[in-house]
């Protein structure tokens, strides 16, 4: 069973909810944080880039850096920019963009669901990335940014979602990336239980995006619990921040490939090439993306070409194995590029489905890429059974949407659940 419980968050002051909440330090340059931190007083920024208001420098992850996070945090608590909240609650959240509608669930869960395997995972974590997290959560202790599950369709839970969507919200707002942001807070001990209930009725749950922030939670509360000794489950370190969608809620997008030189081929030695393993034929469209599994697209010298996998170039009974990813750098990347390792090759380059096929075609065109490949987006089914068999996927096969917002809704170690 799944175990996503209420708790009590640490959100924004109603009148300030659409200044506070930020994307992630990575999500801007370095000249629009500046903006945001000076025409902002409100912004989360001003907490997870802290550097900014003293004007002292100091290395990120650092000991002195992390310190002072967590002094800014307190001084947004302090200075009512961030507000208690004084029973445990669950959080429906809505974001709307680009014609897209995701609606879910804010809450906490388990890092003994973690290590036991109802929480699902697909990808392989760093082992140097979970220590620097663990770090910042020992430090900081807060969680900022929930990490994104996915769980099979609930009639029962989408009932009560739909029902609680249709009342007034507590946050209702838009930010500048033209998103829209819904809140509702559900602390109703009739609903809780209902929502608590059904979810320890689902078996697993899947993470779709986060899988650093699990790993580091779950390291922080295995060390905490042997320094303790003798502990009750219940300390908030035993549990950490999640959104939680319906699958069919959550949208996946490709990600595709960029690739920076031609390996010493010509257009032509390439096409040749590649018609030993693909059906190739040229698309006479401005833009293209690969419409059906086991097809890809390419964009080379100003010409879209469909690559369509020839029989006996996968196994469909591998999960990974027959994933477009894996088919790419199998029988193009790693042969005909001398690409191995996607996570290490500078001549690699990786843009998000979300950008479109123009971004690709863009890139080539503007000679930042020899040339391009769009990959046919991975199913939620492909990404269960890639879970359910304890497989990974390759590096860089989904990009998840929504994307959640930093300091929306924060779980705190020191207030706890």
């Amino acid at each position: 069973m799944a175990t996503v419980l209420p708790f009590k968050a640490i959100r924004p002051a109603k009148d300030k909810v659409h200044l506070v909440p930020s994307r992630s330090v990575e999500g801007y340059n370095a000249v629009e944080i500046k903006e945001k931190l000076l025409g902002n007083p409100y912004t989360f920024l001003h907490v997870i880039n802290p550097d900014f208001d003293d004007g002292v420098k100091t290395l990120p992850g650092s000991q002195e850096r992390l310190t002072k996070v967590k002094k800014n945090f307190k001084q947004f608590l302090k200075e009512e920019i961030l507000m208690h909240d004084e029973k445990a609650a669950y959080y429906i959240y809505r974001q709307i963009k680009s014609g897209m509608e995701y609606i879910g669930i804010i809450a906490c869960t388990s890092i003994d669901d973690y290590m036991n395997g109802i929480i699902k995972v697909h990808e392989q974590t760093i082992t140097q990335r979970e220590e620097k997290l663990r770090e910042y959560l020992e430090v900081c202790e807060f969680n900022a940014e929930p990490v994104l599950f996915c769980y099979p369709h609930d009639e029962t839970l989408e009932a009560v979602i739909t029902s609680i969507s249709q009342t007034q919200p507590e946050y209702d707002f838009s930010t500048t990336d033209r998103a829209h942001h819904t809140l509702w807070v559900v602390n109703d001990d009739i609903l809780v239980n209902i929502i608590r209930r059904r979810f320890e009725s689902i078996p697993a749950v899947y993470i779709a995006d986060g899988h650093h922030r699990s790993a580091s939670s779950t390291l922080l509360g295995n060390e905490r619990r042997k320094l303790q000794k003798v502990t009750t489950g219940k300390e908030a370190f035993n549990y950490y921040l999640g959104v939680f969608f319906d699958e069919a809620h959550l949208k996946i997008y490709d990600y595709n490939r960029l690739v920076q030189d031609m390996n010493g081929l010509t257009e032509a030695e390439l096409l040749t090439k590649l018609r030993l393993k693909f059906n190739v034929s040229e698309v006479k469209q401005e833009i293209f993306k690969p419409e059906k599994k086991h097809e890809l697209s390419m964009y080379v010298a100003g010409k879209w070409y469909s690559l369509l996998a020839k029989e006996g170039t996968y196994n469909s009974a591998d999960p990974v194995g027959s994933l477009d990813a894996s088919i790419l750098t199998e029988h193009v990347l790693s042969p005909l590029f001398n690409i191995h390792d996607l996570k290490t090759d500078k001549r690699m380059g990786f843009v998000p489905g979300v950008k479109g096929a123009e971004e690709l075609k863009k890139k080539v065109d503007e000679g930042k890429a020899a040339v391009a490949f769009g990959l046919y987006a991975v199913t939620m089914e492909q990404l269960r059974w890639i879970a359910d068999t304890n497989n990974i996927m390759p590096p860089k096969s989904t990009w998840v949407e929504p994307k959640m917002r930093s300091g929306l809704v924060i779980y705190s170690f020191e207030e706890g659940m």
